[in-house]
């Protein structure tokens, strides 16, 4: 098979009818030897601005040092731009490989399913230092929620999909929150009854609630929009989480360049 045959099989498995759940999602990672257990990840879930953080989040790491995945969707133009490792989107050759490493195992997986794990074992390969993870619908039973990530990540919630995930704050909330993890620290910047919501989930879990703090000195220049700010914000409150539970090194100039120069094409271009 080649590049093009392996995209018109996989979009040909993308259904109007999603189905939520991790069991195939699991068995198949099973089958490949659980290669998310040896990532260290963000996990960013939200109904606005997920994947503007996720990109701030993938650029202040690389500006300090660090080897960083980035895993996003949609893509925009291109399939390859869902599986970023450095500077580079994985490449059709190697989509090619990792599909090909995994299609005995694949079952009844769908779309995202089969595209997550084969982000999971490109990192994994790649000896990535972290994965910026980005939620592809919900949280709670999305494909991506099988990792325990260093930190959690709430954005924000606002009625969306509501045919699969609720048709009020409270239950998308519930849904989001279901990425919060047992002692994993959560930064969100909900309010209201969201972020109510959130605050059970995770004293219910032990996990330390961060609200989003207000930085100053943000400057953005790739990136239009005052809502910009907001996200640049909950980024640099998770990597301030990041600094203090794990003592992870990134000085201050590294934060200023890495958001400075983060680039996350069509919004408001």
């Amino acid at each position: 098979m080649d590049y093009r045959q392996i995209l018109r099989h996989l979009y040909s498995l993308e259904s109007s009818k999603i189905k939520f759940g991790l069991e195939n999602i699991k068995k198949l990672l099973e089958k490949i030897g659980n290669p998310e257990k040896e990532l260290k990840c963000v996990h960013v879930a939200g109904t606005n601005g997920k994947g503007s953080v996720c990109a701030m989040l993938f650029y202040i790491l690389r500006r300090a040092g660090y080897n960083v995945g980035l895993y996003t969707s949609p893509h925009l133009k291109k399939f390859n731009e869902r599986i970023r490792f450095n500077d580079n989107f994985i490449s059709d050759r190697e989509i090619v490989e990792y599909y090909l490493r995994i299609k005995d195992k694949i079952t009844s997986q769908s779309f995202f399913e089969i595209t997550t794990a084969m982000a999971f074992l490109y990192f994994k390969d790649k000896k990535v230092d972290f994965v910026i993870l980005e939620v592809g619908l919900g949280g709670r039973l999305d494909a991506t929620n099988v990792v325990k990530p260093l930190v959690s990540v709430i954005t924000t919630i606002g009625l969306e999909h509501t045919a699969l995930l609720g048709n009020t704050l409270e239950k998308i909330a519930y849904e989001k929150a279901g990425i919060v993890k047992e002692n994993v620290p959560v930064v969100t910047g909900t309010d209201g009854a969201a972020l109510e919501t959130i605050r059970k989930a995770a004293l219910k879990r032990n996990s330390p609630l961060i609200l989003t703090k207000k930085h100053k000195k943000i400057k953005l220049d790739y990136l239009n929009g005052k809502f910009q700010y907001f996200n640049a914000n909950a980024a640099l409150t998770a990597i301030d989480t990041l600094k203090k539970f794990y003592k992870l090194k990134i000085n201050n100039k590294d934060i200023e360049n890495g958001l400075k120069n983060t680039q996350w094409p069509a919004r408001l271009e």
